[in-house]
């Protein structure tokens, strides 16, 4: 199978073009909450494929407006490549979005093109995902208040947490699309205020003041502080480790999730994510 049978065509890819701002991006990356955004620029011989745009590079330059100065070359592929060839590359690079490029920009491959092919039975999917899973899963304790869990997601560098309650037993799901959907931006402001824990909160933590700035950089967010509890996904799908990678690609496009929780007998066991599939095709 190859690339082009599976990727988003460029026709349904949203861009952004040079000359432009980081504003042009950040739009795009707010309403969407995708993590990066193809860059192009148009000439007299037609559009030319530039480099992408991600949330991690606006965070890291907050003072860099120039879209031409933010973007960065990624690995590309081409139509005609190997389906599951560019799958194990994405899978060791962590990568959720490879344009696909000949010379103008054809398309874009992404994490979710390719769970669907798993999915379909186009490419093999017969893995079953114990053997796939991590069994280091980051979790939260529900009553924790939002802006904390925010800051402990970003730490660990995954988009999700397990929510356990007092008994320690799973309660919910918590993800960055949770956070993104009740954070509030807040214009012309010197500082975050009241997005912050007080001085004399018992969740203060030392150089929270960052809260929200990994989904809004340069803009200044305010964070619902109730409990992780009210936010959280708590019909939770779990799958165990003897189901398939096909089996678990059509749980999660069904279910409309990035990740489910592995279990051993009703016990947390461990976390399945969508790249993690990439590593068994």
């Amino acid at each position: 199978m190859h690339v082009a049978d599976a990727m988003t065509p460029r026709a349904d890819v949203v861009t952004v073009e040079l000359p432009g701002t980081r504003d042009d991006a950040l739009e795009y990356l707010q309403e969407r909450g995708f993590s990066s955004i193809p860059v192009v620029k148009p000439t007299d011989d037609g559009e030319v494929y530039r480099g992408l745009v991600s949330r991690d590079d606006l965070i890291e330059n907050p003072d860099e407006d120039q879209l031409a100065l933010l973007m960065r070359e990624v690995p590309t592929t081409t139509a005609d490549a190997d389906l599951v060839e560019v799958a194990h590359m994405m899978a060791a690079e962590g990568a959720r979005r490879v344009p696909v490029v000949d010379g103008t920009l054809e398309g874009i491959l992404t994490v979710t093109d390719v769970v669907r092919a798993i999915a379909r039975g186009d490419v093999d999917g017969e893995t079953e995902v114990g053997a796939l899973a991590s069994r280091d899963v980051n979790a939260v304790y529900h009553e924790t208040p939002l802006p904390v869990a925010e800051r402990e997601i970003n730490y660990a560098n995954v988009p999700y947490a397990v929510v356990l309650d007092d008994d320690g037993k799973m309660s919910g799901m918590l993800t960055e699309v949770d956070i993104i959907e009740v954070a509030r931006v807040v214009e012309g402001e010197d500082d975050t205020g009241e997005s912050i824990a007080n001085q004399d909160d018992e969740w203060m933590w030392e150089g929270i003041k960052a809260v929200g700035n990994r989904y809004y950089p340069t803009r200044n967010v305010e964070i619902p502080r109730e409990p992780v509890s009210t936010f959280m996904t708590d019909e939770l799908v779990t799958v165990s480790g003897h189901r398939t990678a096909k089996e678990v690609a059509r749980v999660l496009l069904s279910n409309d999730v990035e990740q489910v929780p592995l279990v051993d007998g009703g016990t947390l066991a461990g976390i399945v994510r969508d790249v993690d599939l990439l590593e068994g095709v």
